[in-house]
């Protein structure tokens, strides 16, 4: 059995030739982010569902020359080097553990999991067999927030103070819809939370102190959550999210020094302004990306395995695992409980 590395450790030989993907689940994300890497020139080769038909639809749509009825079978498609889980937030544990026992790499959705003890079982499994395991929150790895990062890092705000964030939609108000389904881990929680709680655990690390407040829906699930966290070095961070009313989705950084204004929608690609403490302009940020940007968490992914790292340095396992770790306990103070 292989040994367990630390994330970022050299623990593999170096991949040269083109990784080939296959899209466990047919939904609307994976068929968004099928379409980023083609765009972008990475290799997909296959597609699984449950229903083979809609593996076929989904192939034939994306031009993939495989499909198959069942996870099992792509996961033991020997044309495929990584899978990409996508779906529903109470199918992850299982379906990555299938791709891992298979001798697969493994992007899987966020949410990682459904709780922290999940989150591990997932670690564990990919460093006992030696694969590459990373959680798919593709905003890191976008342009926009990698210049965020070396910003925060340099100093050019001075002392970081606060960062804050709300993701706020309107989405689909059916009660049987996923999102609203406490039984497929529906709620603003994990689908939209995870967001900006991921956002500041980046920027300011692990917290220190959580208090949450929410208000649920007629089905169980949270409405809307607020979060505060306390962080190292007196630190906080701020987030809303809620799946019935549309917010600003902004975001912001506020140093001692400067500030960062992250733009609407802040968890796609878009841009950003620092600002100084007269609040004059300092840099203004403005990428344009193919698609929707999730290509970027993708040559991550394919870089780790190509250097033979043991994981992802931007999105290491420990750190997935500690956001799940923050999710439960906004979850235990917020009443919000899974089947």
């Amino acid at each position: 059995m292989p040994r367990a590395a630390s994330h970022g450790e050299r623990v593999g030989v170096a991949v040269r030739r083109p990784l080939r993907w296959g899209i466990l689940g047919t939904g609307l994300i994976a068929g968004i982010f099928t379409s980023d890497l083609r765009a972008s020139g990475l290799t997909v080769v296959a597609a699984g569902s449950r229903d083979r038909s809609s593996a076929e639809r989904f192939a034939a749509e994306h031009d993939l020359i495989r499909s198959h009825g069942s996870y099992a079978a792509l996961c033991e498609d020997p044309a495929v080097d990584i899978v990409y889980v996508a779906t529903p937030n109470v199918l992850h544990l299982e379906n990555a553990l299938l791709a891992i026992s298979r001798g697969k790499h493994v992007l899987v959705e966020k949410p990682f999991a459904m709780d922290e003890a999940q989150a591990s079982a997932i670690a564990e499994a990919a460093r006992a067999a030696g694969v590459v395991v990373m959680e798919a929150m593709w905003t890191r790895f976008l342009p926009h927030m990698v210049r965020v990062r070396e910003l925060v890092g340099g100093g050019a705000l001075g002392d970081v103070r606060t960062v804050m964030a709300d993701h706020d939609q309107r989405l689909p108000g059916d009660p049987t819809h996923r999102i609203n389904d406490r039984a497929l881990g529906g709620g603003a929680l994990l689908d939209l939370g995870v967001y900006p709680i991921s956002f500041a655990v980046d920027l300011l690390g692990p917290p220190t102190s959580v208090q949450a407040h929410a208000t649920m829906t007629s089905t169980g699930v949270d409405r809307q959550t607020s979060v505060i966290m306390g962080h190292h070095g007196g630190r906080q961070s701020l987030s809303h999210s809620a799946i019935d009313t549309l917010g600003p989705v902004r975001a912001a950084v506020l140093g001692t020094d400067a500030r960062i204004e992250l733009a609407p929608w802040w968890y796609n690609a878009t841009g950003f302004t620092l600002l100084d403490a007269e609040d004059r302009e300092i840099e203004t940020f403005a990428q344009p990306v193919g698609g929707r940007g999730m290509q970027y968490e993708a040559f991550e992914l394919e870089r780790v395995i190509r250097e033979g790292l043991s994981e992802s340095p931007r999105m290491p396992l420990d750190e997935s695992i500690a956001i799940m770790r923050v999710l439960d306990a906004v979850r235990a103070q917020i009443g919000l409980v899974f089947p």
